[in-house]
């Protein structure tokens, strides 16, 4: 078995792929692939994780000179920022044969040794707001608690009743804003 070639594309980002929450809608991060060379090269891209990601497109041919932008779509799921994520994704590549037609044979014929791949490693990030945004909630959980008995039942409940409608209206907010700055992207 003979060692493997050195990834020809040009990744960017080059080894994470940053998805920013929350994570209660999709959430769509790009991943660039570059082909510096003067021939055709075939790409797949594979995750540690296939029922968490839609990945579009997952494989296909990259011209002498081409870019693609591969959507990479993290799915809804309850984040816990304790918990590690292990979330892995590579990217395989090989040279394109002459006159080829079916991709999956491609990678099915192609020698060990022809094969190229480069590995990235996933990060879940929370926007900064919506982080300290919780912490002033925990805190206020906790004060609520300690001073209990200033406060009767019926305020109480009040109070973090509004903080969790406040707490929804700055998630749809910050989700909105999001949109809002996308459309703003695509437009220029």
């Amino acid at each position: 078995m003979g060692v493997r070639q050195e990834q020809v594309l040009v990744l960017d980002p080059p080894s994470e792929l940053k998805f920013t929450g929350p994570f209660t809608d999709v959430v769509t991060t790009n991943l660039k692939l570059r082909n510096p060379t003067d021939k055709k090269v075939c790409f797949k891209v594979k995750t540690t994780a296939p029922r968490r990601y839609c990945v579009r497109p997952n494989s296909g041919v990259i011209d002498p000179g081409a870019s693609v932008t591969v959507s990479v779509m993290l799915q809804p799921f309850e984040y816990d920022p304790n918990e590690k994520n292990k979330h892995k994704f590579m990217v395989q590549t090989v040279y394109a044969p002459p006159n080829f037609t079916d991709l999956e044979a491609v990678y099915k014929d192609a020698k060990h040794d022809e094969l190229m791949d480069s590995k990235l490693r996933c990060v879940f990030e929370m926007p900064v707001d919506h982080t300290v945004q919780k912490e002033e909630i925990s805190k206020l959980h906790f004060t609520q608690g300690k001073h209990s008995a200033s406060l009767d039942d019926l305020e109480g409940k009040k109070l973090l009743e509004e903080c969790k409608r406040l707490q929804s209206e700055v998630v749809k907010l910050a989700e909105k804003n999001k949109h809002l700055m996308e459309g703003d992207r695509k437009s220029v």
